[in-house]
């Protein structure tokens, strides 16, 4: 198949951790013959063109430089309201995008468009349905951005003339077919993980933790994640005294930027000798990251706005890398983690249930060991990135099917 992706994001150097998932689908979808164009929103050092590996990737320009402030995760303020400089300039996005698909349509012809996000990329998408086959990928805030008051109109006329639909968690599927699209042709696919560079092993282990200061005989408890409300570190950081206390060799690495940063710091900052935020950690030394860590938590919640995550990429990495995963029960991250077999599932905003799970896979080491080699085995299994794209490629023929019974019966 000859695939457009419209997307927001995407990888601007190999150590960018901004959108790696719409790369490695991409990179997924290779492996089969298909040929892939993904097309995103300039910015600041985003080139015109460049091929990544087999991708070819084009951005399109929709504003001056510096007020290019859409995509690459800086469209909301903690993920839960709109910028105002990204809620002025969306017209202009959405004016850009369309006009760089049709001059990438007009030069060659694709079997399949998929807007990735349906706000804002699956709005222009659907407007070139009848040219080709039309679909939308969901991920998360643009879920929340659809139910918008003024918004959801536009999102399901958009659906109408869409012929599939992904989305990596059950709810998220459900939120938006409940704005118009059929729930039969909408394909729950969770999304892959490079099994072979998140990987357990020794290599950089030592290194992290001589780094964060974090003795050998430490239990290191891992989190990656944007520091935003949704994540849900405010869940867990308040009760970071009790379980400090309980388990006097563990240490807690809270890793990523984000709005809430600064305010994470300075409640953890009693305990800045077990407590480390070190900031955003870039692609190229993250594994290594992982293999330091002895357990993973991810405590995430709906925030007051109703955003969610869908499933983190970073749960993957971790199963991948072989730890035991504790986190909320919540959106798409049961696609992955069963509880009591790859780690612990939890009810969100539990604390008390939080620190006892936390506490049953800090405190034995054997557990956690069989609840990583589990997550291990699950990722390689069923989680690889050409696992996901087949099942993609499967959504992408349904959508071809639907639109032929279309043209037939028009």
């Amino acid at each position: 198949m000859k695939i457009l992706f419209l997307t927001q994001t995407y990888p601007r150097t190999p150590v960018d951790t901004s959108g790696p998932f719409i790369r490695d689908l991409a990179r997924g979808l290779t492996g089969y013959g298909d040929e892939v164009t993904v097309l995103t929103p300039h910015a600041e050092n985003v080139a015109e063109r460049w091929t990544d590996g087999e991708v070819e990737v084009r951005s399109f320009r929709y504003a001056p430089e510096k007020s290019e402030v859409l995509g690459y995760s800086r469209s909301l303020s903690a993920d839960e309201t709109v910028r105002w400089k990204a809620g002025l300039v969306t017209p202009l996005y959405l004016w850009g995008a369309r006009r760089a698909v049709a001059r990438l349509m007009a030069e060659r012809d694709f079997d399949i468009l998929q807007g990735h996000w349906v706000v804002p990329n699956g709005l222009v998408a659907a407007r070139f349905a009848g040219k080709t086959t039309v679909g939308t990928g969901l991920h998360g805030s643009d879920v929340f951005m659809a139910e918008r008051s003024g918004v959801r109109t536009l999102v399901g006329r958009a659906l109408r003339r869409c012929r599939f639909l992904t989305g990596c968690s059950p709810e998220l599927v459900d939120r938006v077919c409940a704005l118009g699209f059929p729930r039969e042709r909408a394909a729950v696919i969770p999304y892959g993980v490079d099994v072979e560079t998140f990987s357990p092993g020794s290599a950089g282990r030592n290194a992290w933790r001589q780094e964060l200061g974090i003795p050998d005989d430490g239990v290191l408890l891992l989190s990656v994640g944007r520091m935003v409300s949704k994540k849900g570190y405010q869940v867990l950081l308040p009760m970071l005294p009790e379980l400090l206390a309980a388990h006097p060799n563990l240490h807690l690495v809270l890793a990523g930027e984000g709005d809430l940063l600064e305010e994470f710091r300075q409640q953890a900052g009693p305990w800045s000798d077990r407590v480390h935020l070190p900031g955003i950690v870039l692609r190229d030394t993250l594994p290594d990251l992982y293999r330091a860590a002895d357990a993973f938590v991810l405590p995430a919640v709906h925030d007051a706005k109703g955003n969610v995550d869908g499933l983190p990429n970073v749960i993957l990495e971790a199963m991948a890398s072989g730890l035991a995963v504790v986190a909320s029960g919540i959106s798409g991250i049961p696609l992955a983690i069963t509880d009591g077999v790859e780690g612990r599932l939890v009810a969100e905003q539990e604390p008390e249930e939080l620190a006892a799970a936390l506490g049953d896979v800090v405190g034995d080491a054997a557990r956690r060991r069989r609840m990583g080699e589990a997550a291990r085995a699950k990722a390689v299994a069923e989680l690889t990135w050409r696992s996901v794209a087949g099942r993609y490629r499967a959504a992408y023929e349904a959508g071809l099917a639907a639109d032929g019974q279309v043209s037939d019966a028009a």
